[in-house]
């Protein structure tokens, strides 16, 4: 396997995506918990704001990535496996 598909397809493979749609949930993903991550902030120096919505975020990507991620079908997994020499 080249080092081109380790880095660029072997994972988006391995939860059912292309390149392109990994990059674009991960970059959403990463946007969302800079946005939480803030919020967190803002609430330690002001307790009475943000009271909720940060960890409400943390809840919503969880959902979002654990709970509700497509699970990779068979072909998928059989393409990522390691062949036997």
């Amino acid at each position: 396997m080249s080092i081109w598909n380790k880095l660029f397809t072997e994972h988006p493979a391995s939860v059912n995506e292309t390149y392109f749609r990994h990059f674009a949930n991960a970059t959403s993903f990463g946007f969302r918990m800079i946005g939480g991550g803030l919020m967190c902030f803002v609430h330690a120096l002001l307790p009475g704001v943000f009271c909720t919505k940060a960890s409400s975020t943390i809840c919503e990507l969880h959902e979002r990535m654990v709970v509700n991620r497509r699970r990779p079908d068979q072909k998928t997994i059989a393409a990522t496996q390691p062949r036997a020499a």
